[in-house]
């Protein structure tokens, strides 16, 4: 299987790499078009600030490059948010395979960014698939999609909250699977399965 990362100079690219070697998988981290349009699977990850982040996919065409994409796609963290309509980090317009807007959570209340281990609601999907009732994942954000018709897993951190959307071939899930452990292992193999 020849499996994508999306290189756009955000975090986590070591992380999600060594959670797919230890599922038998080498990515290959690429800005290339080509290869991630003639990849099997591909993997949009990031931590990082939205609107830098869509510049630099625009700079390099990457922004029409992704919404054509046909294999199965799975965005993680800021790579949900950037797969949104749009972001209210520096009021950034994204790529809008998802018409959820991203906010960001009231400060006055929470401690953020959120942080930690959270529990997923209203699971569905075939990511979710032997992932248990309700699976605890590992969260760190400031900013969610807010819930729509396209959410396949909800998560309550003051505001209730899209922890996963799935529209088409298009997956995303807010919290970082390869830092969750056993559920977000599960999960990854679900991916890697579609």
């Amino acid at each position: 299987m020849k499996l994508a990362l999306v290189q756009y100079n955000a975090g986590n690219i070591t992380s999600v790499t060594y959670a797919l070697e230890r599922l038998g998988v080498s990515p290959v981290l690429t800005d290339d078009p080509e290869v991630l349009r003639t990849a099997d699977k591909v993997i949009f990850p990031g931590v990082g600030e939205a609107s830098t982040a869509m510049a630099y996919l625009r700079a390099r065409g990457l922004d029409q490059v992704i919404t054509h994409l046909k294999q199965p796609v799975l965005g993680i963290c800021l790579g949900l948010q950037l797969l949104c309509e749009s972001s209210a980090e520096n009021d950034t317009l994204c790529l809008g395979v998802f018409p959820h807007k991203v906010v960001r959570f009231p400060d006055a209340d929470l401690k953020v960014p959120h942080m930690g281990w959270n529990n997923l609601t209203h699971l569905r999907g075939p990511l979710g698939a032997d992932l248990g009732e309700h699976p605890y994942m590992y969260f760190v954000h400031s900013y969610y999609a807010e819930t729509g018709p396209y959410t396949t897993a909800m998560t309550t951190y003051g505001p209730t909250f899209s922890a996963m959307l799935q529209k088409d071939n298009f997956f995303a899930t807010q919290f970082h699977p390869e830092k969750s452990s056993t559920p977000g292992a599960q999960l990854l193999r679900n991916f890697l399965a579609l």
